[in-house]
C-alpha cells in the first residue's frame, strides 16, 4: 500500500509538471495556477478513475454472486463481500465529494483563481 501511495504521489507530480511544460510556465508559474492544475487533475482524471474502479468491483461482485457462485457458497460470499466494498466505495466518494462542495460553496472558493493575489510583506515601511 505504501508503494501505491508513492507511485500515486509521483504520478501527480509528473502530470502537473507536464501540464506546466505544455503551457510554458515552469519557471514563472503562480501558486494559484499550480493548485488549479492539481484540482483539474483530480476532477478530470482521478475521481472518474476511482468511480470506475468502484463500479468494476461492484459488477465483478455481482458476477461472483449470481453467475460464478450459483451453487458454490464460498464464491457467493466472495461476491457478496465485493458488492459491499463497491457500495462502500461509492458512498465514501459521494460523501467526500459532497463535503468538498459544501466547503467550497460555504467559503466561496469556487471563483476563478486567476485573480488570486498572494499575501506579501512590505519591508520598506
Amino acid at each position: 500500500m505504501k508503494t501505491f501511495a508513492t507511485v500515486l504521489a509521483l504520478g501527480l507530480f509528473a502530470v502537473t509538471n507536464t501540464v506546466y511544460a505544455q503551457n510554458g510556465e515552469i519557471g514563472g508559474s503562480t501558486l494559484g495556477a499550480y493548485l488549479e492544475s492539481i484540482r483539474d487533475f483530480i476532477n478530470i482524471y482521478l475521481i472518474p478513475f476511482l468511480f470506475a474502479i468502484a463500479f468494476i468491483v461492484f459488477i465483478w461482485g455481482i458476477f461472483q454472486y449470481f453467475i460464478a457462485g450459483g451453487a458454490n457458497e464460498e464464491q457467493r460470499d466472495k461476491g457478496k463481500q465485493l458488492v459491499m466494498w463497491g457500495i462502500i466505495g461509492f458512498v465514501i466518494m459521494v460523501s467526500v465529494w459532497g463535503l468538498v462542495n459544501l466547503v467550497t460553496n460555504t467559503f466561496n472558493l469556487n471563483n476563478d483563481s486567476s485573480d488570486l493575489e498572494l499575501p506579501t510583506f512590505d519591508i520598506a515601511n
